[in-house]
């Protein structure tokens, strides 16, 4: 096997005496899509924070890439490239696509002036490369549709050389072609050898989009399974029973 993108190992974190993540251990390959499951509170999403820099973990590692990894911000997060789309999107609802993919990195001609026509055309060549249909360009992101607005977050990551992508229920409150259109974007990014981490509810569409699933459950890892090797059912008991199914047989 190659080396892995990301290797969090053995990591833990508390709040007031509650043990969030307790010993966890996961990782994540380029080209590949990784899903974490679990009920609200099981974890997951602590668990994301401390790769994102959100959170300092209390205790474990991270490695990056085979190397070590000091990650005490989002900042730090951003310099092994690192990038997150959280539920919200963070874009800012009256302005287009190109200034929220250069939002609070806007590029600027040689006297120092924000270059709209350089960032609108950099708009369009990451756009092209990852939703060719996308062509609102110059409307603010409020008139945008859920699925091309998750395009303008998702773009804003990988121009700014995103190799680590975590993804926070991407479709979630999506119809069912825009979430088709999210699923295509996720596909396209698997090609250009991002790895991904995908958080969400919807156990059908992590089979449908993930090479594997890793389940959680009270702050601990159930299981980490081969999309390939397990059923929908088997996913289901490990969410709520805490039970790996394939070792319990």
């Amino acid at each position: 096997m190659t080396t892995p993108l990301v290797e969090m190992k053995n990591v833990s974190i508390a709040f007031g005496g509650v043990q969030a993540v307790d010993n966890v251990s996961i990782s994540l390959h380029a080209g590949e899509v990784v899903g974490l499951l679990g009920h609200n509170g099981a974890g997951k999403s602590t668990l994301i924070k401390m790769l994102s820099g959100a959170y300092k973990m209390d205790s474990g590692e991270i490695w990056i890439e085979g190397e070590r990894a000091t990650i005490h911000s989002p900042r730090d997060a951003r310099d092994y490239n690192i990038e997150t789309i959280y539920q919200t999107l963070a874009l800012a609802d009256n302005l287009d696509a190109a200034s929220n993919l250069f939002l609070g990195r806007e590029l600027t001609t040689g006297l120092g002036f924000v270059d709209d026509d350089r960032m609108e055309a950099e708009t369009r060549k990451i756009m092209a490369r990852l939703n060719p249909n996308f062509k609102k360009l110059k409307e603010p992101v409020s008139a945008l549709s859920g699925g091309q607005r998750q395009s303008v977050a998702i773009a804003r990551a990988v121009y700014f050389n995103a190799k680590i992508l975590i993804m926070d229920e991407p479709t979630a409150a999506l119809g069912v072609h825009e979430t088709a259109m999210v699923a295509e974007l996720i596909q396209e990014l698997k090609k250009q050898g991002l790895g991904i981490f995908l958080i969400s509810h919807d156990t059908r569409e992590m089979m449908e989009l993930c090479d594997r699933v890793a389940v959680m459950k009270n702050g601990q890892m159930v299981g980490t399974e081969r999309v390939e090797d397990v059923t929908e059912d088997d996913i289901l008991s490990m969410i709520i029973l805490g039970k790996n199914p394939r070792e319990a047989a």
